[in-house]
């Protein structure tokens, strides 16, 4: 059964790489050069991600449902 997740992806200027990440699943981030290579990675790493939550035997609903992002600016 195939799964949807939501990646947040952000750009680590200092080595050149995106960063992801899937909210609510611990440890589950990566990183590429490209997006394309990012969300390769992305894919194999929720995939190990969900192997470990499976056998610790927690309830996989317990992964909250993601919402969205939103920016705000203030003044510091």
């Amino acid at each position: 059964m195939k799964k949807q997740f939501t990646v947040i992806i952000e750009k680590d200027e200092e080595v050149d790489m995106y960063v992801g990440e899937v909210p609510g699943i611990p440890g589950c981030h990566s990183q590429g050069k490209t997006i394309d290579e990012l969300m390769k990675n992305m894919s194999e790493v929720v995939s190990l991600c969900l192997e470990v939550e499976e056998e610790k035997e927690e309830n996989m609903s317990k992964i909250p449902k993601f919402v969205g992002v939103q920016q705000i600016e203030v003044t510091a």
